[in-house]
């Protein structure tokens, strides 16, 4: 019979315990032997207890190799159990004799017994051996392993160390962290804040803004100017060329930016807009806090009411000098309303009839008109109004202490910015004549 076994997976003494008297010990002792010597082992007439009686076996045992085809993970061994035929009968007969005094003296089943307990102990001793052998091997193989893994229980506990000492340096780096993102947070806070604000007071100010890179790129805008160049959310980092503006004969944007970018010279150009307001626009170099220049601030401050008001102050001045002139006329210079009502009298006028400014002011222009005159004077004035020309005529007019003196007039209407007459202008010098005084008049 043979068996094949691998070896290192089953525990081979539980598989030989099944093995019959006689050959469960040496078929033990010669396996390890096969295993640890890699080789071919026989064992030779081994007494084997069969129904009673003993069979003389012979055992060998040898380590397989399988084909290359197969994946083989552990050895294999091949033990073969023959009966031995060929054992002469008289080392059968040595081992039935009992040698005392150099005599062969026939074994009695006494010793027979004794012979085959001799046997088994010397089988059993050289297990022994052999598993003392093997205890020692495993002992110190188990001292190395024993030491190895001292050795990795003491790098575990270094590691263990570094690993603390690690934490506690990620302990305080995290603290560290939590503290500066506490920090950013705030500085986050007050950017926003700052931002909101900056925006709020851009807007608040009402100035039209443009922030361009140095490739003229737009960067930021404020609201107020998109009633100069028509912007969107979505130009932002568009070039500022490719922006329709509705600005009127000004199409040299680009380059005065340029101009200023290269020469850091700030510029100032009054424009005009379709829909006619006045801007004065401002470009200057955007520089950082650290002196960089980072681009172009172009600015646009609405000066629309600013020329009104020039404009009007030249009317003003205009109205001004007029009325220096009117003041220091030698001729009576007397302004009325449609309703005859006094508006202006000069000093001239005063001293030629009288009335001073406040008194005559007061009257109605026809109080200083004779009686007998009043209605040709009255329809010469209608003419004026619808003629809307300067007249010269001859009339008469009431002093305030009642005398009546000879008039030359000069009569113009004043018209207003619709055409439409607003007023009546004379100016009046008295003629070289004797004044009649009429009782009864004012």
């Amino acid at each position: 019979m043979y068996l094949e076994l691998p070896s290192g997976e089953i525990d081979t003494n539980n598989i030989f315990k099944m093995a019959k008297d006689g050959l469960k010990n040496s078929l033990i002792l010669t396996f390890q032997k096969a295993k640890n010597k890699k080789q071919i082992v026989h064992e030779y007439g081994l007494k084997v207890k069969t129904n009673g009686n003993f069979t003389i076996v012979d055992i060998t045992i040898k380590e397989v190799s399988l084909s290359l085809k197969f994946k083989q993970e552990t050895p294999l061994y091949l033990i073969l159990i023959q009966e031995d035929l060929f054992t002469p009968i008289e080392e059968i007969l040595e081992q039935n004799l009992l040698v005392v005094n150099n005599h062969d003296i026939p074994l009695t089943n006494e010793s027979k017994h004794i012979q085959s307990l001799k046997q088994e102990l010397q089988l059993q001793k050289a297990f022994l051996q052999d598993a003392n052998e093997k205890l020692e091997t495993s002992n110190e193989e188990l001292k190395s392993y024993n030491e190895e893994i001292q050795s990795m229980n003491e790098e575990l506990q270094s590691t263990n160390e570094e690993l603390e000492t690690s934490k506690e340096e990620l302990q305080s780096v995290n603290e560290e962290l939590s503290t500066v993102n506490s920090e950013l947070n705030i500085k986050v806070t007050d950017l926003s804040r700052s931002n909101n604000d900056m925006n709020n007071l851009l807007a608040g100010t009402g100035i039209g803004t443009i922030f361009v890179d140095h490739k003229l790129n737009i960067l930021r805008f404020t609201p107020a100017v998109t009633r100069i160049i028509n912007l969107i959310s979505s130009d932002m980092g568009r070039p500022v060329g490719h922006i329709v503006s509705n600005m009127i004969g000004y199409n040299n944007l680009v380059n005065d930016i340029q101009s200023v970018l290269d020469t850091l010279v700030p510029k100032e150009i009054e424009v005009v807009t379709i829909d006619d307001k006045s801007y004065l626009m401002r470009i200057q170099p955007y520089r950082t806090l650290e002196n960089v220049i980072e681009g172009a601030v172009i600015s646009f401050v609405d000066i629309t009411e600013m020329h009104e008001i020039r404009k009007k102050l030249n009317e003003v001045n205009e109205l001004s000098r007029l009325a220096i002139v009117v003041r220091d006329s030698s001729d009576a210079i007397i302004v009325e309303d449609l309703s005859g009502k006094i508006i202006a009298w000069n000093p001239a006028a005063q001293k030629l009839y009288g009335w001073s400014k406040s008194e005559a002011l007061k009257m109605q222009s026809k109080a200083r008109i004779p009686n007998e005159l009043q209605e040709k004077d009255t329809k010469k004035i209608a003419e004026l109004c619808s003629s809307k020309i300067l007249q010269t005529y001859k009339t008469k007019r009431i002093k305030k202490d009642g005398s009546i003196i000879n008039i030359h007039i000069i009569s113009s209407a004043l018209i207003d910015n619709e055409g439409n007459t607003y007023a009546i202008t004379t100016t009046e010098r008295q003629q070289e004549s004797k004044a009649k005084f009429v009782k009864g008049s004012l």
